[in-house]
């Protein structure tokens, strides 16, 4: 078994030991990232590998999992001559997250704590809830007490416990954190835990295997704590450093217009996101109304290193585009429709473009 890399903190440098549960920097309590830097030159040899995103373990830092379902290599479609489509809604739990909540399900069942927490406003809750009963684990999911009940009805189908917060996503968060403090908890924290980003960033990886060894020249993907986002920012740098794309595409984060706390700080030229609170609004893009991501300044980094910028969409835009893509055959919930909400309209030209459909619509129904 390959040994589990340290962790560092990307604002003060801080070293976490691998093996630790520790889920924040304990100098300044944010995120950490892992010292964890693959040259995915295995990648030019793809043929007779396993067909789920573990065809790439050589650029994951976990490898030989014991509780996949099987997530990875969803289908490319076709939405007009230059918007290609990736349908991430086809994964084992009907989301993206679970290109990140295998691994790190794989990760706690190697740490063996006494339980797991996790926080979401659904789709990342559901998705640590199937990985942690693959893997056997007592599960704890915090949600908003706006999460919708098909959400929490599949939480509790995988037999997690749910704890449901008054208040918005981030008094959900705070309550979460609160409990991954307590000895012997692993915090299955797509925000915080690194390697979820690893997890993600496989996304990017099918679109270059599956486009030929190529990327389009525009990447668009939701934005709310931004683990889609920095995760193509880990798998362009890593493809680029094995000499495996010549050019980087442009990548761009689409936030609904009601919350939209990094657009706004993007708009400012700001690095980081300001002191005070971005408001809580109701949208329908549940999924993505993080008002103070705890990456922003990663995410903020990444779009300007990969010469991208924000995009923001209106709700009635989004139940257009929600619309449109069921009219296209494509059942998603509203969250997955932002991205198509945003580039519909012929924003990019003749340039190529992908975009994820991140949640199915079974989730959450139509708005």
């Amino acid at each position: 078994m390959m040994s589990l890399p340290d962790s560092v903190c990307p604002a003060d440098g801080t070293r976490v030991r691998a093996g630790s549960l520790a889920w924040c920097c304990p100098v300044c309590r944010g995120p950490l990232d892992l010292d964890f830097h693959p040259t995915p030159t295995d990648l030019k040899s793809l043929a007779g590998r396993v067909n789920s995103l573990w065809r790439y373990a050589g650029s994951l830092p976990l490898a030989a999992p014991e509780v996949s379902l099987g997530e990875g290599r969803t289908p490319l479609v076709e939405l007009t001559g230059t918007v290609t489509a990736k349908l991430d809604f086809l994964m084992p739990t009907l989301s993206f997250k679970d290109r990140g909540a295998v691994l790190l399900a794989e990760l706690a069942r190697r740490l063996a704590p006494e339980r797991v927490v996790a926080d979401s406003s659904g789709n990342a809750g559901t998705s640590v809830a199937a990985y942690t009963a693959r893997a056997g684990l007592d599960c704890t999911v915090y949600v908003p007490a706006t999460t919708s009940p098909k959400k929490l009805e599949q939480i509790r189908a995988h037999g997690a416990h749910v704890e449901t917060v008054p208040g918005d996503r981030e008094a959900t968060a705070l309550a979460a954190r609160a409990a991954a403090d307590e000895p012997g908890t692993f915090y299955a924290s797509h925000v915080h835990n690194p390697y979820f980003l690893h997890g993600t960033k496989t996304y990017v990886l099918e679109l270059w295997e599956d486009l030929g060894g190529r990327l389009p020249d525009v990447l668009v993907v939701p934005v709310g704590n931004g683990t889609l986002l920095l995760g193509a920012a880990l798998a362009l740098r890593e493809l680029h450093s094995a000499g495996l794309i010549g050019r980087f595409p442009a990548l761009y984060g689409v936030q609904a217009a009601a919350v939209a706390p990094v657009a706004a700080a993007w708009a400012e030229g700001a690095a980081d996101l300001p002191a005070e609170p971005f408001p809580a609004r109701p949208t329908h893009a549940e999924g993505i109304a993080i008002t103070h991501p705890p990456r922003a300044r990663q995410i903020l980094a990444a779009v300007r290193q990969f010469g991208g910028g924000f995009l923001t969409v209106p709700d009635p835009a989004i139940t257009a585009a929600q619309r449109d893509l069921a009219a296209r055959g494509l059942y998603v919930e509203a969250t997955a429709a932002v991205c198509w909400a945003a580039v519909r309209t012929d924003r990019f030209g003749d340039r190529t473009v992908a975009v994820p459909l991140c949640g199915a619509g079974l989730k959450s129904g139509l708005v």
